[in-house]
Formats: structure tokens, C-alpha cells, sequence
């Protein structure tokens, strides 16, 4: 097949950006070739224009699904950025519960799930700490733009060399041996955490509550200053009053117009009136 031009490179780089927000540099054009030119291949194309044409006339929207699958870039592991979640155990757990003891409903957002490390630490946490404590809802939401690593997320299904840096108690408690060499997340842990498709982009942000966290780490790396305000604008509306945004540790919120206060490294919290 014949070699990305220039030009399909620009309609691909633009389709990203409008559609998923994601700003891919000149840079990238080798990067788009290679993960794009065995799903082009296998469909019989001999251009990449022709691929393109064929993904914006699908109207079922399976080819984009497909498509940001193979662009999406998805590396996170069990206990990234461990000092996010000390904090979160520390920090916000008793906050929330002394803020929340009435209503004991406790809403987080993982935005930018990938394959489901996180969102399961983040579960773990809570039932850690509200183990002793009954009639506490800490069901969560994981959302990520591609389904398949959100596939991969809602199996559980890792290595056990994966989660030998979780504590030897958490890996008996929340995980079942699955072969000799991986493990599966335990349904007790899995019922609590719910996987959905979420596009930051497309998808309105009509949720019927205010979330009290949101994690988004490492996902706004991809996009420009325009789109970054744009998102961190949509998180702090959904967030309510005195709840707290965890970005990357290379990301920040300079820049921005919202009325966050600055915690400790890429943790924030939305300002009580």
C-alpha cells in the first residue's frame, strides 16, 4: 500500500482534534502510520484516504470506535503516582465521610480509566477504609474513550507480577488466582465499579449528581491549552462545592479560569462559598 501523505496525515490530525480532542504534532505522523496500516490492510484499502472516507461515512460510529482504539495511547499501572493515592486515604477519605455522614453516598469520577488499574486502587481505598463502617455507597464510575482497554478493565484480568507492588493483604483480599501467571479482580470488588464509554469531547456532561472527586491523570498531556481549559471548565461544574480534581504529575491548571485551590502536586480543590 502506499505510504501516508502529507494531506491524509492533516485529515486524520484535524478528525482527532475536533472529535476526541487529542492534538497530534507533525511528529506523530509515523506513529499514526504504524498503527493504522494493518487496519487499513485488512480491510482491502490501498490508501489512507480511503480509509478515512470509509470512517466518516459509517454512520453506526463503529470505525471511529475503532479508530481511537488504535490511536489511543493507554499506559498507567497499579499504584501510579502513589502519593495521590496516600492523600486520597488520608485526606479525602475523612473529609468526605465527616462531610457526607448523613447521606453516606460517596461519588468519584475516574475520567481516563485505560485498562482499570486505578479505578480499582481507588475502590480498594474505600472499602479499606470504610470496611468497619456500614451503609456507605462507594460505587464509583470509570469512563475511558476507547473500548478496548475498557474491555480489558471490566475482565480484571492482570498480571500477577502487576500487582506485586500492592500490599500482600490487598492481593489475597481482592484477587483471585486466575493461571499461574495473572489474577482476576474478585466480584466484590468489581460490583462496586462501574465502566462506561465517555468522549470528553462529544459526550455532554449531564450527570444527575455532583461528583465529590475526579480523577483525570495523564490524559490532558494530549491535548492543547484550548481543550484543556475547555475539560478542566466541564470538571468544575461537575464537581461540587469542596470536592477535589487529581490531574498528572506534568500536568497543572495554569492557564485557567476556574476557582481551584492548589493542595500539594497536581491536587486541587474546588473553593467552599
Amino acid at each position: 500500500m502506499q505510504k501516508l501523505t502529507d494531506k491524509e496525515f492533516d485529515l486524520f490530525r484535524i478528525y482527532l482534534k475536533e472529535h476526541y480532542g487529542i492534538n497530534l504534532s507533525s511528529e506523530k505522523k509515523s506513529l499514526l502510520y504504524s498503527r493504522l496500516r494493518t487496519l487499513v490492510q485488512d480491510l482491502g484499502m490501498n490508501t489512507f484516504e480511503e480509509y478515512y472516507n470509509y470512517m466518516i461515512k459509517d454512520k453506526t460510529g463503529e470505525s471511529s470506535k475503532k479508530f481511537i482504539d488504535r490511536m489511543s495511547t493507554n499506559h498507567t499501572f497499579f499504584m501510579r503516582e502513589k502519593d495521590h493515592f496516600t492523600y486520597f486515604s488520608q485526606k479525602v477519605l475523612p473529609y468526605l465521610e465527616q462531610k457526607h455522614k448523613n447521606s453516606k453516598d460517596i461519588r468519584i469520577w475516574c475520567a481516563g480509566c485505560s485498562t482499570g488499574e486505578e479505578a480499582y486502587i481507588l475502590q480498594i481505598l474505600m472499602k479499606e477504609y470504610f470496611e468497619n463502617k456500614p451503609g456507605w455507597n462507594t460505587q464509583l464510575l470509570a469512563t475511558d474513550v476507547s473500548n478496548k482497554v475498557l474491555n480489558i478493565a471490566y475482565r480484571g484480568v492482570y498480571s500477577k507480577e502487576s500487582i506485586s507492588v500492592l500490599e500482600k493483604s490487598w492481593q489475597t483480599k481482592y484477587f483471585d488466582e486466575y493461571n499461574e501467571s495473572t489474577v482476576i479482580v474478585k466480584k466484590s470488588l468489581k460490583k462496586d465499579v462501574v465502566f462506561s464509554r465517555f468522549n470528553f469531547i462529544e459526550d455532554k456532561f449531564n450527570f444527575k449528581k455532583s461528583f465529590q472527586v475526579i480523577f483525570c491523570r495523564n490524559v490532558m498531556i494530549y491535548f492543547d491549552q484550548d481543550t484543556r481549559n475547555y475539560l478542566i471548565e466541564k470538571f468544575y461544574y461537575a464537581t461540587e462545592t469542596g470536592g477535589y480534581l487529581f490531574i498528572g504529575h506534568s500536568e497543572s491548571l495554569n492557564n485557567t479560569n476556574v476557582n481551584y485551590e492548589y493542595l500539594i502536586s497536581s491536587v486541587y480543590k474546588k473553593y467552599d462559598n
